[in-house]
This record gives structure tokens, C-alpha cells and sequence, in this order.
């Protein structure tokens, strides 16, 4: 099985050089987007140019396309195809998600591609989406939810100090919203400070510990960073599979809980988390 990305590039939807490098700079997947990063002016060629693109997409990475909220119907009868590998949707809600799903079951009749087979990213960044996380979340089609706090932090007015301590619950109402349904792990929100590489990761790593297992960029020199910071490190890898070990050999005493070198308690709940973090490794 495919691993789940830990990176999304996104790649402006009016750009086709861009998109012609897209597949070499590292990412995971690759966001083609036609919403914030098209002017409007622009938007109806930005359609054409990744319909063309997608009927040619390099195999490799996955090809996700970001849809305008406006425009739904016309931007999925345009990108729906075999090498599109999903739709990212933003301020997505239960009512636009209908809606999308209505769109793409007409695209997928339209282009012969297997019915309900194309997945769906849902950002929550409205005050409605976010009361709302939960239902997005169980929706048929959504594999993943993704946070839009820029969209957010306008919406709700709220000031964020250097480390956005004032969007953590929100964070946490996303990550509780997806494991309740049983998807993958949320998509972080893009870092805007390009240049700046310690940052990235160190937010990057907060985003890790509170729960999150990707992150979108804007930038082809953040992918390695965020590629880096959601896969275990050699030592962590170890030792999650020592745990595992360990554990396994005292189920075979018939024994329910063992413990670890240097004397840490293991359970199956501690082994949970390391089962996680295996899963993880490339």
C-alpha cells in the first residue's frame, strides 16, 4: 500500500512550467491549484492548462487539484481523469461537500472513471466548517482534512503571537474530528516564512506532536524539511520496534505488559503508538 503523503506542493494552476518541474522537486503529492494562487482573470485558462496537464502527468507523485468553492461543477468536469489522484476542497462544509460529490459523479460518468473513486481533502477554514468538523470528516468521500488558518484567523479575528498559540484548539478540534472518523491524520497549514528554514522546522515539529502526519508547502525548498520532520528518524524507528518486540515476546509468556530497556512500562496502548510510528517509516 501507498504510503499516506507527508508533503503537499501546492503549484499554481495558470503556471504549465511550473507544473512540467512539479513531479521532480520531492513532494509526496502535488497540489495543481486553481483558487488563491489564480488571479481571477486568469482562472478559466488555469483550467484548461491543468486539464492538459493531467491527460499527461508524469507517474510518481500524486496529482491532487484545489477546486474554487465557486465553481465546483466547472473545475471537477475539467480535471477528472485517470492520473488525477484526488480533490482538494476548500472551505469545505457539509453543504459544498454535497455539492462536490454531486460534481464528481457526474465527472466520473462523463470520463469513464470508476465511480466514487476519487477522494477528497477537505480544508476547514470557515467558523462553519469548523463546528461542523466532525460531519466533514464521516463524509463519504473525505480521506483527510487539511487546516486553512490564514482563512481562519480573518474570519474569526484573531491576532496570532510568533508560535499561533490562539489556533492550537483549533488544531486539536481537527485532529480529534479525524481520528473520530477513522481517516488519516490532518494536513498542517502551509508556513508563509519561505526563507526562513529553523522556523519551518520548528513549527513543522509542533504540528508532529499535536497530532498532525503532513504538511502543505508553497515553496519547493520547504518540501525536504516537512518530508524529514513526518518521517521517523533511524533511533525512533528502533526503538518503536524494540517496544514491539518486546511486547510480542511477553504476549508469548502470556504475559500482557513488558518493559523496555531502561525500565519504561509497555502496554498495547504504549504499543499503539509505536505501531504508528513503524507505519510511518519509508
Amino acid at each position: 500500500m501507498t504510503p499516506a503523503p507527508r508533503s503537499y506542493l501546492y503549484v499554481p494552476g495558470d503556471r504549465p512550467d511550473r507544473m512540467a518541474t512539479a513531479a521532480g522537486r520531492g513532494a509526496d503529492a502535488l497540489i495543481l491549484d486553481l483558487e488563491d494562487a489564480v488571479p481571477a482573470p486568469a482562472k478559466a485558462a488555469a483550467r484548461e492548462h491543468v486539464r492538459t496537464f493531467l491527460a499527461a502527468a508524469p507517474e510518481g507523485p500524486q496529482w491532487w487539484v484545489r477546486i474554487n468553492a465557486e465553481s465546483v461543477a466547472e473545475d471537477v468536469a475539467a480535471v477528472v481523469g485517470p492520473r488525477l489522484s484526488g480533490i482538494v476542497l476548500p472551505k469545505a462544509d457539509p453543504a459544498l461537500l454535497a455539492e462536490l460529490d454531486r460534481a464528481l459523479s457526474s465527472a466520473e460518468a462523463e470520463s469513464g472513471v470508476v465511480p466514487r473513486s476519487v477522494p477528497v481533502l477537505a480544508l476547514i477554514e470557515t467558523a462553519r466548517g469548523l463546528v461542523r468538523a466532525e460531519q466533514v470528516a464521516a463524509a463519504s468521500r473525505v480521506v483527510r482534512l487539511g487546516l486553512g488558518e490564514a482563512d481562519l484567523v480573518g474570519e474569526l479575528g484573531l491576532q496570532p503571537g510568533p508560535d499561533r498559540e490562539e489556533l492550537w484548539p483549533l488544531r486539536s478540534r481537527i485532529v480529534v474530528a479525524s481520528a473520530a472518523a477513522g481517516i488519516l491524520p490532518p494536513v498542517g497549514p502551509v508556513e508563509t516564512a519561505i526563507r526562513d528554514t529553523d522556523r519551518l522546522v520548528r513549527t513543522t515539529a509542533l504540528l508532529l506532536r499535536q497530532g498532525f502526519r503532513a504538511r502543505t508547502a508553497i515553496h519547493p525548498d520547504q518540501v525536504t524539511v516537512v518530508n524529514e520532520a513526518f518521517t521517523p528518524s533511524t533511533e525512533q524507528l528502533a526503538a518503536a520496534r524494540d517496544v514491539l518486540d518486546r511486547l510480542a515476546a511477553a504476549q508469548e509468556r502470556s504475559a500482557g505488559v513488558a518493559l523496555t530497556a531502561d525500565g519504561r512500562f509497555i502496554d498495547e496502548a504504549v504499543a499503539r503508538s509505536a505501531r504508528e510510528v513503524v507505519g510511518r517509516a519509508r
